[in-house]
């Protein structure tokens, strides 16, 4: 029997949600994560790091030993083949990137969709990780690949200026705002607090929430959920492990290094 989709099984009974990052492949992270026993999944941030594709499958091994869900962030530039894949390891749910109009968010659904009548899409039989055993091809493969929840970046001008369309979409599950592409895209690099991505941000979360596509937040530290929560957020992403590891390593480590020299 194909393992219930967990993030699917939260969004459904529309409880709240939370994850966090790694770029980190080494599966020992996860299980740290899984014994910490807070979080409901684990987001492999493949985007930004290097994997090949027996890390996919170690990683969603990993993950469900621990009972956690598992969302992959892909590039825009190999999208088909890297949303396939990673649904083919195991991956619960997808986090497309870049993308700036209704043309694009359906390329990207339709590639992650079954091959089937009822979902339009281009997934067909394939026999990797997830459909083990004789599964593929069946209609509990086809309810498996249709359960993948797919979410999407909101970081580019033109995905905010056509956001109710694409919000529209069924096929859009959960969108996540992205300050430093949109800022860095407007020609305003790194400045987040200039009204007009504030004003993104703001139309962002404020669009998702009143059209019932959920936007998560992702956050440093519980001590910026505030702003978030006013609004009505319910899915939140909790830091990431080199982000973790470097402030830890440079404030305690200022700290050490102050005291051995006396002052």
């Amino acid at each position: 029997m194909l393992r219930p989709n967990l993030i699917r099984q939260k969004l459904n009974a529309e409880e709240p949600t939370l994850s966090t990052h790694i770029h980190s492949v080494w599966p020992a992270e996860i299980e740290a994560i899984g014994h910490a026993g807070i979080y409901d999944y684990v987001e492999f941030v493949a985007e930004y790091g290097p994997s090949d594709l027996h890390d996919l499958d170690n990683m969603c091994r990993t993950s469900e030993l621990y009972n956690l869900g598992s969302m992959i962030k892909i590039d825009q530039s190999l999208m088909p083949f890297l949303a396939q894949r990673g649904i083919g390891s195991g991956y619960e749910s997808v986090l497309f990137t870049d993308v700036r109009n209704i043309e694009e968010v359906r390329e990207c659904i339709k590639s992650a969709r079954p091959d089937h009548p009822d979902h339009g899409g281009l997934y067909g039989v394939a026999t990797r990780r997830n459909s083990y055993m004789g599964y593929g091809g069946t209609q509990e493969y086809v309810d498996m690949l249709g359960d993948v929840v797919l979410a999407f970046m909101i970081e580019k001008k033109g995905a905010v200026d056509n956001l109710e369309e694409i919000l529209s979409e069924p096929g859009v599950e959960m969108i996540q705002w992205g300050g430093a592409d949109f800022s860095m895209n407007i020609g305003k690099p790194r400045q987040m607090n200039d009204p007009e991505v504030q004003a993104a941000k703001k139309k962002t979360f404020e669009l998702g929430i009143k059209m019932g596509v959920p936007p998560r937040a992702e956050i440093q530290s519980a001590d910026e959920m505030k702003e978030y929560l006013d609004m009505g957020v319910r899915d939140f992403s909790l830091g990431t492990d080199i982000s973790i590891l470097y402030s830890f390593w440079k404030n305690e480590g200022e700290k050490v290094l102050r005291a051995m020299q006396g002052e």
